[in-house]
């Protein structure tokens, strides 16, 4: 749809110019957790055993629980609880309810997760109140079997796809499990089958020179410059990350990694001065994409529940993120809970402003959906 870009209302923002955001080009710091944890069981995982070694080339220390239990992660409040398992891997063997997969459209057909809890510090983090427990990163160590399972959820005459991403950022974590690479190797083999991962991180080199047939959309999480420095610590900065997605989109010839790429841009904020940060971002978008290649878009605005603000508060208290429900309205699920979204003509002034400037800069790249 298109619109007139100079009559669109500014939304919950002053009328006045804000000064343009610094724009910062630091790639993410390699996580380095202070406490590292393997279950007995995780150890007698083949996979395990290369995570452990992975683990000892980063010179870090390993805990060998003595039982299949994870204790002692609680720390005086939830302050205190979040910083020790955020400082915290554990490698566990994934519960046999892991191999009963989960639809999660509209991002993909099923959710098949080779980890849980993300080493970054969002401020909006949506596994806030959604995870059992402190929010330590659990990797499974049985993830070949997780893979394999996959396989009879493939269905027949049409491609099956699996998102890994929806509890983790993969991307964060691999230089510690190899588990994405895994993963790219085995959906590289599946004709039926593909793959989708989406990260803030932007350390790709690793994965550029598998074999992944193009059967893996290679996915960046993008947002305006301001959102990135305020609210997304522990990332790689927004220049990182178009640069990762620049090589992980290039051929292989000119040594990139020929990945189907994507952006999900996302939390989308009407933040002050929304219209000219978000430009901005497609305009170096653009420039970065500068030649031909296999991209789609995905929007998703911000939203919230009841339960995730009161975590969030106590995990990040002195936020600047607007979490008020007086602006927004409640939109309920079957199951009886409730979020808080934008309200109606909020959401259609910025849906309609994105899929705009979307169109105008990538013609020939579909967006997938707006949620």
């Amino acid at each position: 749809m298109m619109i007139d870009q100079l009559t669109l209302p500014v939304l919950n923002a002053p009328a006045i110019a804000q000064p343009e955001p610094l724009v910062r080009t630091h790639s993410a710091k390699l996580w380095l957790p202070k406490r590292v944890l393997f279950t007995p069981d995780a150890l007698d995982e083949e996979f395990g055993q290369q995570i452990y070694q992975r683990v000892l080339q980063h010179d870090l220390e390993v805990e060998v629980l003595k039982s299949n239990r994870l204790t002692g992660l609680r720390g005086t409040d939830e302050r205190d609880t979040y910083r020790r398992a955020k400082s915290t891997l554990a490698v566990v063997k994934a519960p046999p309810s892991a191999l009963r997969l989960q639809p999660t459209p509209p991002s993909a057909d099923w959710q098949m997760n080779l980890a849980e809890g993300c080493p970054a510090h969002c401020q909006y983090c949506y596994l806030a109140g959604s995870l059992q427990g402190p929010p330590v990163v659990r990797v499974f160590a049985n993830l070949p079997s997780l893979l394999q399972n996959t396989a009879s959820y493939e269905q027949s005459g049409r491609l099956t796809s699996f998102e890994v991403s929806c509890y983790t950022d993969v991307l964060g974590i691999e230089h510690l499990t190899g588990s994405l690479a895994e993963c790219v190797r085995y959906y590289g083999q599946r004709e039926g089958a593909r793959l989708r991962f989406v990260s803030k991180y932007d350390q790709v080199g690793s994965l550029l020179d598998l074999p992944h047939n193009g059967h893996t959309r290679a996915r960046v999480s993008l947002n305006a410059e301001s959102v990135a420095r305020k609210l997304e610590g522990g990332t790689a900065s927004v220049e990182a990350r178009l640069q990762a997605l620049r090589q992980l989109a290039l051929p292989k010839e000119q040594g990139g990694g020929g990945y189907p790429v994507g952006v999900v841009l996302a939390p989308i904020m009407p933040i002050p001065n929304w219209e000219q940060e978000y430009r901005q971002l497609f305009d170096r978008l653009e420039a970065t994409l500068d030649f031909d290649c296999d991209l789609t878009a995905e929007f998703i605005s911000h939203r919230f529940t009841p339960g995730s603000k009161d975590m969030l508060l106590q995990w990040y208290p002195n936020t600047s993120l607007d979490l008020d429900e007086a602006k927004r309205t409640v939109k309920r699920n079957k199951f009886g809970s409730h979020k808080y979204v934008y309200q109606p003509d909020d959401m259609r002034r910025l849906k309609e402003f994105f899929y705009s400037e979307w169109q105008q800069s990538f013609p020939q790249a579909p967006v997938k959906y707006w949620t």
